[in-house]
């Protein structure tokens, strides 16, 4: 269930979403799009669900992600729930105000670009965690172009 759910939020419903959003649409630009549907899914859906997945059963993340047993682990992992319980949320809400869009994708993007390159960093990487980096490189570095494409729109 991890994977499915991680790969649909991560790859599969924004892909989907911006297809759908680009064919009925007339003009709609393709980095507003994308940066609208990858802050949604990405950022929203997906850490939103991690999060309370993180808090309600913090020993699920401990050890199939983190494989650390300590029982004392699940304090931490319930506080990076809750933060992505916060940052999820966000993220959601930018559907119905899209002036969050930026903002959310921004706090995503750098939680999600720092957690990937922590990930990278383990040589010892589950199948789990391989997942984990190379969809939260993914969606940090789509975030981060429709951020760049925004930056340089306003500065020219």
């Amino acid at each position: 269930m991890y994977f499915v759910t991680v790969l649909l939020t991560t790859v599969g419903l924004p892909i989907a979403s911006i297809a759908v959003d680009l064919l009925t649409r007339a003009g709609a630009d393709l980095f507003a799009t994308a940066g609208k549907w990858f802050v949604f899914w990405g950022v929203g859906i997906r850490l939103f669900i991690a999060g309370i997945s993180q808090a309600v059963r913090p020993s699920f993340t401990a050890s199939s992600i983190f494989r650390i047993k300590d029982i004392a682990a699940a304090k931490i992992v319930s506080e990076l729930g809750y933060a992505n319980v916060s940052m999820g949320l966000a993220g959601v809400l930018s559907l119905l105000w899209p002036t969050w869009v930026a903002p959310a994708g921004l706090a995503g993007s750098l939680f999600l670009g720092l957690a990937g390159i922590k990930h990278a960093m383990n040589t010892e990487r589950s199948a789990k965690e391989n997942v984990a980096m190379m969809t939260d490189l993914l969606v940090a570095c789509v975030v981060a172009v429709y951020l760049g494409s925004l930056a340089i729109r306003r500065h020219f």
